[in-house]
């Protein structure tokens, strides 16, 4: 059994703030990269302890570089750096059995942590008229390489998106989150041993359904400003629906999942 980790940072125990996320944040950023280590490492065991023959994790968090390869749980292999093809979720492929997400926040407007979708520059993100954040567009795309997601960790918000997307998924809750930047966590030892023993459980289960990626595929994204969506509207075969709205149609939902990385980059430019 091949088990997928994506690994992102905002959802970690003990994280509120940018600046324990990003670079700049010196001490408080190595203290968040040893807080993440420290979860995806407790995802590792308990998949191993489930029966997991190879684990596979993809540092995706800001630059892809956060997990110091040399702390790694030694019975996984490690992805990171960027750019990646397939970004958040580099490496999937149909030879695994499931995925986990760690570590991840809910979406752009939401009451979560570090509530963002990709970037600051988006305000909303669809696809075919559903709205959703980083844990949806990544299941799908899990989905479209037919591999369920069977554990996500982050806080209660991210949990309320789990529900109403993903239909018996292990939803793992480190922190309740107060508001953008408050939270009350979880001791971390506490959290990874919730994640560790939620991945057995999740994995005992035996029986999982991927979440099913549409054909043909459309994401619509409200950027915070019409300059952002005037440049990610260079994409060809974007279009405008507002002056702060630009939608894209693809053939399936990989090319979808791509168009909406590079829209967002593009805006991102300007």
């Amino acid at each position: 059994m091949r088990v997928y980790i994506s690994a992102d940072m905002e959802g970690v125990a003990g994280i509120t703030a940018w600046e324990q996320v990003e670079t700049i944040g010196g001490v408080e950023y190595a203290r968040s990269q040893r807080l993440m280590t420290a979860e995806v490492n407790a995802a590792i065991r308990g998949a191993l302890e489930a029966g997991a023959t190879s684990v596979t994790v993809n540092d995706a968090h800001g630059r892809m570089r956060n997990i110091p390869p040399e702390d790694l749980h030694p019975g996984a292999q490690l992805i990171s750096g960027t750019p990646k093809k397939l970004g958040m979720m580099e490496g999937i492929d149909r030879g695994f059995a499931v995925a986990c997400f760690i570590g991840y926040h809910a979406r752009a407007g939401s009451h979560g942590v570090l509530a963002h979708t990709y970037s600051d520059v988006v305000h909303r993100l669809e696809v075919n008229g559903q709205e959703m954040g980083e844990l949806g567009l990544n299941a799908l795309l899990a989905g479209y390489f037919g591999v369920p997601v069977v554990l996500v960790s982050g806080d209660q918000v991210l949990a309320g998106e789990v529900r109403k997307i993903l239909e018996g998924v292990e939803a793992v809750i480190v922190k309740e989150a107060v508001n953008f930047h408050a939270a009350r966590s979880l001791p971390p030892r506490l959290a990874r041993e919730k994640i560790r023993l939620g991945l057995v459980r999740a994995l005992s289960r035996k029986s999982f359904q991927p979440l099913a990626a549409p054909a043909p595929a459309t994401v619509t994204i409200k950027f915070n400003d019409p300059a952002r969506a005037a440049a990610a509207a260079i994409l060809p075969r974007s279009r405008f629906l507002d002056a702060a709205t630009v939608t894209y149609t693809g053939a399936d939902y990989l090319e979808a999942y791509q168009a909406a990385r590079s829209l967002i980059t593009l805006a991102k430019s300007s």
